[in-house]
């Protein structure tokens, strides 16, 4: 085969600009959700990296006019997109913001009512938690620095074990991601809708900034936008309601009552993405939604009050994700049957185009996954558990993965899905053991909730990487050096903030502290009152995955169908609570333009809805910085 010639996209000039903005980047999103309840990192494409990108764009289109070689090439700026996506997967309220707050929490706020010294405190390893009380005084109750020695100390050495910790498992993740790239990418085509709006931005032929159906759209989003600050200033304005609205109060009555929180939002920018999404995916996204309400009612009616978490929603979601993960498996097998052959040299594969030759991937899993397990055992984790921990842990990763490269759904939380939950509703508290259970506390920085989480902008990357002809490899190092220095400017960010205000001052939001009381009152919880195997959620796992199967068999057998299981997994999240109703839009928007106008006229509307979720995303980024600025709160637009 003839060699290919790839753009480079990890440049001096690309590296240097993301070296100064990681730092501005966590301190916004830090502002953001730390200070004040908005969430930029939970919602995908990330409107911060979009903000950072418009302006890029600007700044480089003014400085290549003055000369060619001051302007940015649209590869470093894709570059410098995954890097910054990457930073902020780490520096999000489901990653690191969760890591710093609770390393110090059990030895803060134990007292002799909640018995955590006798519970729990022998089980924290000293190497992974900070017990200098003289240390964390400060911390909490501010007025001081974080350079003083004796604060720099307590921290070094935690901090340093979780750095390496994330990045051997940020690069096992690199690792996998190289052995289903080509799979996902070239031969299934899957649709990577949440790329489309920076692969538009920074396509050479500035066609999308030349279209006047995108300014429509934007234009209509930033009117919205405008008028919301306004409302916010001045009451008297009319308000728009695009934001999420609790209509539970119309629901009183039985049954209706049992369906708890119906909320219901029309956020632009989740209706341009949306568009974006397969059609059968959109409909069964609300569809399933509308499904999971009624087995609620249904609950509620029969009066199934032995099974008090019936339907066992997050159960169910597991079973799902298990079976789609062996169909993804399956549908892959001569990809997979191909790499085996090339690891044993039967044959060879040409993985010139992958971010890293094959062979380095597989043993990079294997090397990384031993790190991680030995790792585990010493903080803790009994040995026989945690393979079956980091396998559903990636399990769950690989399928989130899939999640956004296939549905593109913009926000994948899942909540209570994840290792520790799940072990303890197959095995019970008593057999996995006070320590095992007190490791699955600290790793609950990377197992809350998965809105963050950081295989698919890894993914991402790569596909970004394929459509602009960038070198893949030079991708993966951008990937890999964003890991390493956006989790040292994490803790940096995070822990000169608190020694200056003090997390418990009042001048952050709840969750500065509330991270730390929700993850030890677990584990007190487990302690106390010991859980036996939970039989009923069990069931309900091969209920989910056996649904999920028949699923896929009718749509293997019958290409109307058009229900899809990843709706069905999605239903009861937290993203799909207050998304619903923009999908439903994107839906019957879609579907109009394609039964009338066909491909063609689908196409010609991208642009359109894309200018709705850049123009959400400018001017609702704007009022937060504006906000940071004047210490105000302003109309935030997301949630």
């Amino acid at each position: 085969m003839p060699e290919t010639t790839f753009q480079n996209g990890l440049t001096l000039k690309s590296f240097f600009i993301t070296l100064c903005l990681i730092p501005i980047n966590i301190y916004f999103v830090v502002q953001l959700e730390v200070v004040r309840y908005t969430f930029p990192t939970l919602v995908h494409p990330l409107s911060n990296v979009i903000f950072i990108l418009f302006w890029l764009l600007l700044i480089g289109a003014i400085l290549k006019k003055i000369s060619p070689k001051l302007g940015i090439s649209p590869p470093e700026l894709l570059t410098i997109y995954v890097m910054l996506g990457v930073v902020s997967a780490l520096c999000s309220a489901d990653t690191m913001q969760i890591l710093i707050t609770i390393l110090g929490h059990p030895f803060r706020f134990a007292t002799p009512e909640n018995q955590w010294r006798e519970l729990f405190w022998k089980e924290l390893p000293s190497w992974l938690t900070v017990q200098d009380e003289k240390a964390l005084t400060p911390y909490y109750e501010g007025g001081s620095s974080f350079y003083i020695r004796r604060h720099l100390y307590a921290w070094l050495r935690p901090a340093l074990a979780y750095i390496v910790f994330i990045f051997v498992l940020m690069f096992v993740m690199l690792c996998i991601n190289t052995l289903l790239r080509i799979q996902w990418t070239e031969r299934e085509r899957l649709t990577y809708p949440i790329i489309q709006l920076p692969l538009e931005m920074t396509d050479t032929s500035n066609r999308f900034f030349k279209n006047k159906l995108m300014w429509l759209g934007f234009s209509i989003a930033a009117l919205i936008s405008i008028m919301n600050l306004l409302n916010s200033i001045y009451p008297a304005v009319p308000y728009i309601p695009v934001k999420r609205q609790n209509l539970h109060q119309y629901f009183t009555g039985r049954p209706w009552n049992a369906m708890g929180s119906f909320r219901v939002s029309f956020y632009p920018f989740v209706i341009g993405i949306g568009f974006l999404i397969p059609l059968d995916l959109l409909f069964s996204c609300w569809m399933f939604y509308g499904v999971y309400k009624i087995e609620l009612m249904i609950g509620n009616i029969m009066g199934w009050r032995n099974l008090p978490r019936f339907p066992y929603f997050n159960e169910q979601a597991l079973g799902v994700y298990v079976a789609l993960l062996v169909f993804v498996l399956w549908i892959g097998r001569i990809h997979f049957k191909g790499l085996v052959r090339h690891l044993l040299g039967s044959s060879s594969l040409d993985d010139s185009r992958e971010p890293m030759p094959y062979r380095l991937a597989v043993a990079g899993i294997v090397i990384g996954l031993i790190f991680l397990m030995v790792f585990s055992y010493r903080a803790g984790m009994s040995l026989w558990v945690t393979p079956i921990f980091f396998g559903i842990y990636f399990l769950v990763a690989i399928m989130i993965a899939r999640l956004r490269a296939e549905l593109g759904f913009l926000v994948h939380d899942l909540h209570y899905i994840d290792p520790h939950n799940t072990l303890v509703t197959v095995f019970g508290t008593r057999r996995l053991g006070s320590s095992t259970l007190t490791v699955f506390s600290l790793y609950q920085f990377f197992n809350r909730a998965y809105r963050a989480h950081p295989m698919p902008p890894q993914l991402e990357g790569l596909k970004i990487a394929e459509r602009r002809n960038i070198n893949p490899r030079h991708i993966a190092a951008a990937i890999l050096l964003a890991t390493l220095i956006g989790s040292v400017s994490v803790f940096w960010v995070l822990l000169d903030s608190y020694y200056r205000h003090g997390a418990e001052t009042g001048y952050y939001g709840p969750w500065a502290l509330g991270y730390g009381r929700a993850i030890y009152n677990q584990l007190e919880s487990w302690l106390n009152y010991p859980r036996e195997t939970d039989v009923p959620a069990i069931a309900f796992m091969g209920g989910g995955l056996g649904f999920a199967a028949l699923l896929m068999f009718l749509r293997t057998r019958f290409l109307w169908w058009p229900l899809h299981p990843l709706g069905y997994a999605m239903a009861n999240s937290w993203g799909m609570f207050n998304l619903w109703a923009c999908l439903f839009v994107a839906w019957i928007a879609k579907a109009i333009i394609l039964h009338h106008g066909g491909l063609r006229a689908y196409r010609q509307a991208i642009p359109f809805f894309l200018g709705l979720a850049l123009g959400d995303y400018m001017f609702g980024s704007l009022w937060s910085i504006i906000s940071i600025a004047t210490n105000t709160t302003l109309y935030q637009f997301f949630p």
